[in-house]
Formats: structure tokens, C-alpha cells, sequence
């Protein structure tokens, strides 16, 4: 589907050709046929890129960033083949160049989340069970993709007529105007599409290129995270998130809190790593209540608050509560200075955050489970969490 494909250069370019990461010497001609191709790629024009991509891929094939917008044009090629086997055949072509980029030394998200996205076996995903719709849509794409903007906004809302939940149709016209330049009617059908639905990252992320392009990084950096909240383990998110740093010159992080490691070892049992200095009294001896509190919720009380689920595993909750169990056992040993990252867990505790902490930075399989639930209901916490402790670092 060319929503996972093709839209992620659409809303990601402006970002890359900011960041450009070659570095290898060139001929002026290919610099020439480089610049021309590019240039296509960049006003969606991926058909006529596509030859001329091709020959710099013959010709410098170890350049990542060609490989890249070949994988792309290649896509929007396939979006314009109406033959079902040659198209599937252009997609698995575009996910070996994708290969190629990464292996070439592009290591961004956006490259990474191309492979993840397309299946090896290049079948593509549909919009909407609607059959009019989706053929519209399918049209629509194959006209984004030729550079006629024009007949495709006008498809995408024929689409969005005969199915007004088409989330899709509306993000895609956003893309239009963000083609034309009119950054005032992009930003409304991109917030016609998070109305549509406001649990789907793209569309937040998607409007933040329009807001890049004037300048307006603050703004965008709002986009951005409600992109990431929205979906914290897309690889498109994050790579809006970290792109925007770059940019910007801000240093993201989340905090560095060293939890002890609890996993199975080789004979089934589970091992522990504590690493602590207990000659220094700060506290730091309380993390052995990390291990104990962890131990009560997979042996009895995992079992108690979910009894629902018949299989344990690793909660957000059971994660929050042993670390809240570190800071009352380390406060009740009345160091005299409090460990630096216990006090750090207290104090997001007491700003509200900790389990948006849990979600965000410390997730596993069972934790990111917990996500959706807790997101609809804490919208606001999420958001609180990555600006002061992942954006403002904790100021």
C-alpha cells in the first residue's frame, strides 16, 4: 500500500535533502544526472526519475541516498503498473534497494521502516473495503505519483465522498497542498484526517512538513511528538522525532535510569543483574526492591489484577510499581543524598509521568500491550513526559 511506502518520502523529504548524508566523490556529469534525478524525486515526479535513478544506481551503487529515492521511484512506478505480477515485482525491486541503502550506510528509520513495511513478497494492502473507493484511490495514488496533482486531489475526494471514515483521502489531500504550497489547506485536511482518526500517528507527523518548510520548528516539534505519543513504536514517528532534533540542533533523550536486568537464563531460571556500590549512601541498596516487587507480580499479583489474561507478562503497572518501591525503600533508608536517578523517578512520579516514562522508554512486548488503553486516557501525560524529559531533557 502506498500509504506506507511512497507518503513516507512525501512527508520526510524536506527533512532529508536539510540532512544529506553523502560523501563520496562524483563525476560532474553524474553530479548533473544526480541533481536532475533528485530534483524529480523531490517534486513527486517518481516515473520520470525512475531511468535516471537507475543509471546513477549503475553508476555509484554504493551511494545510499540513491538507493533510497530509487526504492521510492520504483514504488510509484509500481503505483502506475496496472499488470498485478509486474507491480508486485517493482515492489520487491524497491524493497532491495531500500536494502541496498541501508547496507550503504543510510541508517535512519525512514529506510528501515521501508523494509519493514513492504512484504518480501511485494503483495500490497488496500484503503477501504468500499470497491469504488479503493479504485478511485488506487487512481488517485497513480496520479500523485506522475506529478498530476491536480486529478488526484480531485479522486481523493471523490473517495472521501463515497467514504467519509477514509482516513487516507484526507491525508492524502493534505499532501496535495503541501505539493502546491498552499500550507493553509493542507493544514485543514490534515486535521480532517486526525478527526477522522486521532489514533493513527500519520497525519500529525504529515502536517509538520508544511510547518519545516515556513520555518515554524516549534510548532512542528508539537506535531512531532503528538506523532510519536500517538504510535512511540513506528519507526516513522521516531524518525520525525530525531529528524526534527537534528534540524534543530536539540538534543533528545529520555532519562538514564539504570532498572536492574531480569530475564531467563539457559537453565530456564531467571537471573538478575544488580549493579550497585553499597558503600556509597545514597539509597542505591533499594533497587534490590525493583527484583522483589517484579518476583510478587509474576508469581501472584500479575494474576490478581489481570484475571483476564491467563498468560503473565510484563505490564506497564507491574513496571511503575517497582519502581515507585525503589523510591520508598531508598527514602526510607534515609540516605543522605538521595541517588540521582531514584530522585529522577520521583520526581516524574510527582509530575504525573512515570508510567508514560514506563511506555515510552522502557518498552517490551507485554509493556507496549498497555499503550492503546492508557493513551486514550492520558493523552495529556504523554505529551507532558517527552517535553520536559525528552525534549526539555528535565527542566
Amino acid at each position: 500500500m502506498i500509504t506506507k511506502y511512497l507518503r513516507a518520502l512525501s512527508a520526510s523529504l524536506t527533512l532529508l535533502l536539510l540532512f544529506s548524508l553523502v560523501t563520496i566523490a562524483q563525476t560532474e556529469d553524474t553530479a548533473e544526472l544526480r541533481a536532475k534525478a533528485f530534483k524529480l524525486t523531490a517534486e513527486q515526479k517518481f516515473t520520470e526519475a525512475l531511468p535516471l535513478l537507475e543509471q546513477l544506481a549503475a553508476k555509484t551503487p554504493n551511494d545510499p541516498d540513491v538507493q533510497r529515492n530509487l526504492g521510492f521511484a520504483l514504488l510509484g512506478k509500481a503505483a502506475n503498473t496496472t499488470d498485478t505480477l509486474a507491480a508486485r515485482q517493482l515492489r520487491i525491486r524497491a524493497r532491495t534497494a531500500f536494502i541496498n541503502a541501508r547496507e550503504a550506510g543510510e541508517k535512519s528509520p525512514l529506510v528501515s521502516g521501508m523494509i519493514d513495511g513492504i512484504p518480501e513478497d511485494g503483495s500490497n494492502a488496500t484503503f477501504t473495503d468500499h470497491a469504488k473507493a479503493e479504485d478511485l484511490m488506487q487512481k488517485a495514488e497513480a496520479a500523485f505519483t506522475r506529478g498530476d496533482m491536480d486529478t488526484a486531489l480531485d479522486l481523493y475526494q471523490k473517495a472521501l465522498k463515497i467514504d467519509p471514515k477514509l482516513y487516507h483521502a484526507a491525508l492524502f489531500s493534505g499532501d496535495v497542498y503541501v505539493q502546491k504550497q498552499k500550507w493553509a489547506d493542507a493544514e485543514t485536511w490534515y486535521q480532517r484526517a486526525i478527526a477522522i482518526d486521532p489514533y493513527i500517528e500519520t497525519a500529525y507527523r504529515y502536517s509538520a512538513t508544511p510547518l519545516m518548510k515556513q520555518g515554524k520548528h516549534a510548532e512542528a516539534r508539537d506535531r512531532y511528538i503528538e506523532a510519536w505519543i500517538t504510535e512511540p513504536y513506528s519507526k516513522f514517528a521516531l524518525n520525525g522525532m530525531v529528524q526534527w532534533g537534528e534540524i534543530t540542533q536539540t538534543s533528545l533523550g529520555h532519562p538514564q535510569i539504570e532498572a536492574p536486568k531480569i530475564q531467563p537464563g539457559k537453565d530456564g531460571k531467571i537471573e538478575t543483574t544488580l549493579n550497585i556500590n553499597p558503600m556509597m549512601d545514597d539509597g542505591g541498596l533499594a533497587w534490590g526492591s525493583y527484583i522483589t516487587t517484579r518476583e510478587d507480580w509474576s508469581k501472584r499479583k500479575f494474576a490478581q489484577e489481570f484475571p483476564a489474561e491467563k498468560t503473565y507478562r510484563h505490564t506497564m503497572r507491574e513496571e511503575a510499581d517497582a519502581l515507585r518501591s525503589v523510591v520508598a525503600a531508598a527514602k526510607a533508608l534515609k540516605p543522605k543524598k538521595l541517588n540521582e536517578q531514584i530522585a529522577l523517578i520521583e520526581q516524574m512520579d510527582k509530575d504525573g509521568v512515570l508510567e508514560a516514562y514506563v511506555l515510552m522508554a522502557t518498552p517490551d512486548r507485554g509493556i507496549a500491550a498497555d499503550h492503546a488503553g492508557y493513551l486514550r486516557a492520558n493523552r495529556d501525560k504523554l505529551r507532558l513526559y517527552v517535553v520536559k524529559y525528552v525534549v526539555g531533557r528535565g527542566d
